[in-house]
């Protein structure tokens, strides 16, 4: 599987979320303590926002191991961005290359993915022709992860994220249901316009992968001065992370099974999810 990281808030340092904590997003890539793998060494991603209007976000992928990749350093340390996406990546079976790497990326929107569609190889012929035409041609890699972004898009994504990701997730379990695959999806997703984030926890045997969000920041420099005093977060920021960042009690919340959020300007909502399946 794979562990990401998803932040929104002021401008600040990629270095000061992939690196800085003591559990960073960097060594998670060599220990991850809650993933089904311990190491996620199948290549790394960036997504990051840094303007408004219509400018798509920049896009970084390799598939060198993150732990050891200089270029990532470097970078961590001098670029800023107000909404970023990071994910390092354990295959679960396509070809380690810097297409499979996520995040994916279609117009201002970003996609990223933990988890698995259960016997993949069977159902992904009738998953790909109901991607729309329009779509398929901007396709790059072979990822399950990818499809499901696709799909998302095709039911919606642009104009109704939850409800896409509920009839994708439902499209893809009435589609294993007729291979005879149980329990298809496997996931915890992200997705981004720019100025919004979702982030959803959902498993079709009710046994998703981890996922939390952060305390709001104001409280964290309550609980925790030693730490959040001198953090450069800004009131508004939030961070959603596969796995804690740091040890403290009190600085993340578990995100619910079967329930997504929604992330904007400070402000944070949970929600139920309920795929839906065609009719």
């Amino acid at each position: 599987m794979c562990r990401w990281l998803a932040y929104t808030g002021s401008p600040i340092l990629l270095d000061e979320l992939l690196y800085e904590p003591e559990h960073s997003l960097i060594e998670q890539s060599r220990f991850a303590r809650l993933g089904a793998e311990t190491t996620n060494g199948d290549g790394y991603g960036l997504g990051l926002y840094e303007g408004d209007g219509d400018v798509p976000p920049t896009v970084v992928r390799s598939t060198t191991p993150a732990w050891s990749d200089l270029n990532l350093r470097e970078l961590a340390g001098h670029f800023r961005s107000r909404l970023f996406f990071a994910h390092i990546r354990a295959s679960t079976g396509s070809a380690v290359q810097q297409t499979n790497c996520h995040p994916f990326r279609y117009g201002r929107w970003l996609w990223m993915h933990n988890g698995a569609i259960t016997d993949f190889g069977r159902l992904k012929r009738d998953l790909v022709f109901a991607v729309d035409p329009e779509l398929y041609p901007a396709i790059e890699g072979s990822t399950d992860s990818e499809v499901m972004f696709f799909l998302a898009l095709t039911f919606g994504l642009r104009q109704d994220p939850p409800a896409a990701v509920e009839r994708m997730v439902g499209f893809v379990e009435w589609t294993g249901r007729r291979y005879g695959v149980e329990n298809a999806v496997q996931m915890t997703v992200a997705t981004s316009d720019g100025e919004r984030v979702w982030s959803f926890r959902y498993s079709s045997q009710n046994r998703s992968r981890s996922l939390f969000y952060s305390t709001e920041v104001r409280t964290l420099r309550q609980l925790h001065p030693e730490v959040f005093i001198r953090e450069v977060l800004s009131d508004d920021a939030r961070i959603v992370v596969s796995e804690p960042l740091r040890d403290l009690p009190g600085a993340w919340n578990e995100v619910p099974e079967s329930t997504y959020i929604v992330t904007e300007h400070g402000l944070h909502e949970v929600h139920p999810f309920h795929p839906v399946s065609p009719p």
